[in-house]
């Protein structure tokens, strides 16, 4: 999953929302070198990647981008679900996404001293341009794939992805409503992380 999933899927301890957040950038046991907080959320962030990773729907979301993307299908799918959490965050919480990307950016902030370098370079760029709320339309996707093309060993294949999300945007919403419900239920028995302000979801 990407940014606000893990965000969201983090509950409201300000640690375990940063752990979950640079958990992409802590390798192997280096999780150890973090207070107890953030270390649960380096863990939850690898356990939450597993679930998703493994998971019939996303590989079914996967396809849609295999051809051009080959093995960074998963990273586009993870952005593109996100555009979905954000069209559909009234389904899942209660509270405003403004107020939950903000108290994000001000968690960057009072964390600072532990971010890994790599995140503490990205962080101006990534608050001022408010790169979480930009998920929320297609050219704000367009411009994330762009940018990470860029400055990441992603393929410069951002037409194509915008293509196939429009060909197949219903599709890929259904398939994000599927999974995520069981993502948030895996979440929350298996590490009794209380995601407060989420709506109770039937299943």
């Amino acid at each position: 999953m990407n940014v606000l999933a893990h965000i969201y899927l983090s509950g409201d301890s300000e640690k375990v929302i940063i752990g979950n957040y640079i958990g992409d950038y802590v390798k192997g046991k280096d999780y150890l070198n973090y207070p107890e907080q953030i270390r649960k959320g380096i863990i939850l962030h690898r356990h939450i990647d597993g679930f998703t990773d493994r998971h019939p729907v996303v590989h079914r979301s996967k396809i849609f981008f295999t051809r051009k993307y080959h093995k960074y299908s998963g990273v586009v799918t993870d952005i593109i679900y996100d555009h979905f959490l954000t069209k559909e965050w009234d389904f899942f919480s209660r509270r405003p996404l403004e107020s939950v990307t903000y108290n994000f950016y001000r968690a960057m902030v009072n964390n600072y001293e532990h971010m890994p370098e790599n995140v503490r370079d990205m962080m101006p760029f990534f608050i001022i341009n408010n790169w979480i709320e930009s998920y929320q339309t297609v050219n704000g996707i367009r411009h994330v794939l762009s940018t990470l093309s860029k400055h990441s060993t992603l393929p410069n294949e951002t037409r194509f992805a915008i293509r196939a999300l429009k060909k197949n945007y219903y599709s890929l919403q259904d398939d994000f409503m599927e999974f995520f419900p069981q993502l948030i239920d895996y979440v929350e028995k298996e590490f009794g992380v209380q995601i407060s302000h989420r709506i109770t979801i039937p299943f």
